[in-house]
């Protein structure tokens, strides 16, 4: 670990004060069976697939609540801790969360020859599951950065951050760790990696880099040209906006690579349906269409440029219980804060 981050080791970020409120809900099908599934993937990319689960079991009505990150953690923690009645099915970005709510006893068993053969790093104790391949990338714009000037890797962003400050003041943008859990968690991640993390921190200071909460807000304005560059942001996200404007790197000195935890909570009323979705997502028709939505990376060098030893796999495992350790988190999200000039934390 970095000299740099070890004070990061010494400061709890709190909860926050509102109560957690869904983003949107749909309903699949309309059988006699209800089944609520949460999750943090917009139902717009995840429809097709929700949508011919529902039509190979005519007997559930499907309700699809769409949740922010943070949210649904407090959520699926609160009915766990309080014995009420949780979803069938949690999905989510913000796999440190999932890892979490397993290792309290909060998931629910479940065991089939299509999740025993998940490797070790998108499974942990038959509890969850990582049914998704997505690369955080580099986004940038396309009519502005073309050539040379688009940062293949992180050193070169550094290096373009120094070169022409000006050019990208204000232009550079990333997720407010505070708001949003996939974005807390990557920052996480950067920071194990030893070479640049400070450094990153350092230019986007430098350049007064926008901290904001969401992809499709990021994306968009990467396309409107208000940034040049958006960094962390997952590639299924960008592939989703269909953006001609918008082009993707995968970071040549490394990317991270989410899989989507799925847990089946424990005193789920449906944990078989849930079972039978689990299998259903990690079969090869839903993972052919996951792939269609962006959600499914194929990581072939000879596609993606990508180098294997360049992959950085976030393991569903507990080593992302040190990424909820409290001081730790404070101190992170107070290094952010400072970055990006938001207001002081409570």
């Amino acid at each position: 670990m970095p000299r740099f981050l070890l004070p990061l080791l010494c400061l709890l970020a709190l909860s926050p004060l509102t109560a957690p409120a869904q983003e949107a809900t749909t309903r699949f099908g309309d059988g006699a069976t209800s089944f609520l599934m949460r999750s943090t993937t917009d139902i717009g990319i995840i429809r097709p697939v929700m949508d011919r689960f529902a039509a190979l079991n005519p007997e559930l009505t499907i309700t699809y609540e769409q949740w922010g990150s943070n949210d649904l953690f407090d959520l699926s923690r609160d009915d766990c801790q309080s014995g009420a009645r949780p979803a069938d099915a949690v999905l989510s970005s913000a796999v440190q969360h999932m890892v979490w709510l397993v290792n309290a006893a909060c998931g629910a068993p479940y065991r089939s020859a299509v999740t025993a053969a998940l490797p070790d790093n998108r499974r942990w104790r038959d509890e969850l599951w990582g049914v998704t391949t997505e690369p955080a990338v580099i986004a940038y714009n396309r009519r502005l950065l073309a050539g040379a000037d688009v940062p293949r890797n992180r050193f070169a962003f550094l290096d373009a951050m120094r070169a022409r400050p000006e050019f990208f003041r204000k232009r550079i943008a990333t997720y407010d760790i505070a708001e949003s859990g996939l974005g807390y968690l990557f920052a996480y991640a950067d920071s194990l990696e030893a070479t640049t993390f400070g450094a990153l921190l350092e230019g986007f200071a430098r350049v007064e880099s926008v901290a904001t909460c969401c992809s499709a807000e990021i994306i968009q304005g990467v396309s409107e040209g208000r940034y040049l560059i958006a960094y962390n942001v997952l590639g299924s996200y960008v592939a989703n906006a269909n953006l001609p404007d918008v082009g993707m790197i995968l970071p040549e000195d490394y990317t991270l690579i989410l899989s989507r935890g799925y847990m089946i909570p424990k005193g789920a009323a449906q944990a078989g349906v849930a079972g039978r979705l689990v299998d259903f997502l990690l079969s090869d028709e839903a993972q052919a269409m996951l792939q269609r939505a962006g959600l499914v990376t194929q990581m072939d060098p000879a596609e993606t440029g990508l180098a294997v030893s360049a992959r950085r796999y976030v393991p569903l495992s507990p080593t992302l219980l040190v990424a909820r350790d409290a001081n730790r988190r404070r101190l992170l999200l107070r290094f952010w804060s400072d970055t990006f000039m938001q207001a002081e934390l409570p």
